[in-house]
């Protein structure tokens, strides 16, 4: 409840909040590459984060990226925020799809110290001087992309690191949240509150431009909080980010197309971020679409009504040796410190 998020509440309110949204693993980059390739990141080995400074890291270029269909549909695609898919430049968000790029390329960035030699803000593949708090920067680039291509269809990936660490915030967001007396937990109320705030100047945007009925709309996080971290909490479900226990797989998860999809619904089916790919290239080609080599599917038929059955009858997660598991109906099969455990 001192959590406040009225703009992001504004995309379930005005389209659909699924219950049951998982990522496809408990930790960012991996979560990442399945979202944005719409496959299991086990098939093309990225299924653990990277060793910090590993050059070889990065998003298989075998893989083909919701970016890379979605140009080859004529759309103009951006990516704005955190990349942390490979810092090589043949793994750059340019070269994956994407006519822009601002943001930083590795797993985290400071807030409020911006020019970091080993850890630029990027534009492009240039160097920026940035003087604006992070958060508040991306949303900026995002809302201008969105004035700069109004005309034609675009593909925005906004991608906040907020709310992870290092936990900064302005006095600006911190003065609003006076009677949070827990230091930390206020800097995770601000750090949210400002991304609140950009979401709402994306969505204002959208419908200032009239655009928003023709706009599909996704909200959801990468993985599930880390409270020893930042305060955050995963209630009511068991585990946090780096589990597969449900806290750390089970995200917020709402998708928002006016005119399409009902409004204030709420889905208790399983869905994965992997059916976002699908998904929206759906929407854009406006028929059926299908790839054999995905496994996403897309959700609009589901959501519609057109299809009656479970989108998934099956998912599954593997995280290294350590941890595996599959849900199939309402039943979870786990391997989790050790020992095998059924939900």
């Amino acid at each position: 409840a001192d959590i406040v998020t009225p703009n992001i509440d504004s995309i379930g309110r005005n389209g659909i909040r699924f219950t049951n949204g998982y990522v496809t693993a408990p930790v960012c980059a991996p979560s990442r590459a399945g979202f944005l390739t719409g496959r299991y990141q086990q098939r093309f080995g990225l299924e653990l984060l990277p060793n910090e400074g590993d050059t070889t890291f990065g998003l298989s270029l075998s893989e083909m990226t919701l970016a890379n269909r979605m140009k080859a549909l004529g759309y103009a695609t951006a990516a704005v925020g955190k990349w942390h898919l490979g810092t090589q430049s043949q793994f750059a968000p340019q070269q994956r799809g994407f006519d822009e790029f601002f943001g930083f390329l590795i797993g985290m960035h400071s807030y409020t110290n911006w020019n970091q030699p080993n850890n630029p803000i990027l534009r492009g593949a240039q160097s920026v001087v940035e003087n604006t708090y992070l958060t508040d920067a991306f949303s900026r680039e995002a809302v201008d992309f969105i004035q700069r291509n109004q005309s034609r269809p675009f593909y925005l990936h906004l991608a906040y690191n907020a709310p992870h660490d290092p936990m900064q915030a302005t006095s600006d967001y911190l003065s609003r949240f006076p009677n949070i007396t827990d230091t930390d937990r206020k800097t995770f109320a601000a750090m949210m509150a400002a991304m609140d705030d950009g979401v709402g100047k994306v969505l204002a945007k959208l419908r200032d431009l009239k655009l928003e009925e023709n706009t599909l709309i996704v909200f959801f996080s990468d993985n599930g909080g880390i409270p020893r971290v930042n305060t955050s909490k995963n209630d009511p479900l068991n585990g946090q980010k780096d589990q597969l226990l449900e806290g750390g797989i089970r995200i917020p998860f709402m998708m928002q197309w006016k005119g399409y999809l009902p409004a204030g619904a709420i889905s208790n089916a399983p869905i994965t971020s992997l059916d976002v790919l699908p998904t929206a290239v759906s929407a854009a080609m406006g028929r059926k679409f299908s790839d054999a080599t995905l496994d996403g599917v897309n959700l609009i038929p589901f959501l519609s009504g057109a299809e009656t059955a479970l989108p998934h009858d099956k998912l599954f997660w593997r995280s290294g040796i350590t941890q595996y598991a599959v849900r199939v109906g309402d039943w979870k099969l786990l391997f989790f410190q050790n020992s095998t455990r059924l939900y």
